[in-house]
């Protein structure tokens, strides 16, 4: 009867905001994300630099955090509710930047991509989409990355924002060689 009875009446029942997913031109879907810069910024962690942790606690100030940095945010959907949250750690190899992106969309799952190098001037940095929990679970695709600066020049307006587009297919309905490969 317990069981029953969290079945019919779940004692976490999670609010789900409506997906906004399109049809992608490789038959895939697409989703996008933004993150205004510096509202939904939750908090910075990096040595050598203004972070803005939470009270009480301190980033590591080891030698293999040197040039680590690792900032959360709140994620947004395209009419600009907050939909979930991500993390973004960057770890700077000489003069190459290695990026990994976590994003929780709650009642949703997770998703762990993989970004590439520093992108080139005017185009978005991709990532493979390494792994994912529930509904992404079974999903291969990519995530851009770009940012879009704030050109009003208005006092008191966000300094810019972080795009992410989301690709994906279903690896159980399509084994496509091509996705194996990040796109240009």
């Amino acid at each position: 009867m317990a069981a029953g009875a969290l079945y019919s009446f779940p004692a976490v029942d999670q609010f789900r905001e409506v997906s906004i997913v399109s049809v992608a031109p490789n038959g895939g879907n697409s989703e996008s994300f933004h993150i205004n810069i510096p509202v939904d910024r939750v908090m910075v962690g990096a040595t050598g630099k203004d972070s803005s942790v939470p009270l009480g606690l301190a980033w590591p100030t080891d030698d293999i955090f040197e040039n680590v940095s690792t900032e959360v945010f709140k994620v947004r959907n395209v009419r600009g509710a907050v939909i979930g949250i991500a993390a973004r750690t960057v770890a700077k190899e000489g003069t190459v930047d290695i990026a990994d992106w976590i994003i929780h969309l709650p009642a949703r799952g997770s998703l762990f991509v993989n970004m590439g190098s520093k992108p080139k001037v005017g185009r978005p940095r991709i990532g493979q989409l390494r792994a994912g929990s529930q509904e992404f679970d079974d999903l291969q695709g990519f995530v851009a990355e770009s940012w879009v600066s704030d050109t009003s020049g208005e006092e008191g307006v966000q300094r810019g924002r972080i795009e992410l587009l989301a690709t994906y297919v279903s690896t159980s309905e399509h084994r496509v060689a091509s996705q194996t490969e990040l796109p240009e």
